[in-house]
């Protein structure tokens, strides 16, 4: 009797052990499949401190630090058929819509564009300031 009371214990200990190790294994895997990071939908509580944190770095940035900052990735290379800064004869015709065209395009996306290049902290501001840089340098 006494052999099959600790046979059952040691079953009892092994199942626990089996238990402890396929939950750790779980929350192992649950850890490396996480998102890496999480979606912040205008009306949620996380969409209301994003830009307070971009209003205490030190108020609105210039059109040349956004232009470096995410213009460059594109306009500097002429990625995706973006006028390069600088190249006057890329930027001629697009002048000539006039500036109101331009501040659409830039805040909303066009073509290959995406809205406010993807510089989703920028204020509307900020980013015409950008469009702004970019014509006065590309005259």
């Amino acid at each position: 009797m006494r052999v099959v009371l600790n046979f059952v214990a040691a079953l009892a200990v092994a199942a626990g052990a089996a238990m402890a190790v396929a939950q750790s294994v779980d929350e192992q895997i649950a850890e490396r499949i996480a998102p890496a990071g999480q979606t912040c939908m205008k009306g949620d509580e996380c969409a209301a401190a994003a830009p307070a944190a971009a209003a205490s770095s030190g108020g609105a940035r210039s059109g040349s630090d956004v232009y470096s900052g995410h213009c460059a990735a594109c306009h500097a290379t002429g990625a995706a058929g973006a006028p390069k800064f600088g190249d006057a004869g890329a930027w001629g015709p697009r002048i000539a819509k006039g500036m109101d065209t331009l501040y659409t395009h830039a805040l909303n996306g066009f073509n290959a564009m995406p809205a406010k290049g993807l510089c989703m902290t920028c204020s509307d501001d900020e980013v015409k300031a950008a469009v702004d840089h970019m014509v006065e340098n590309s005259k």
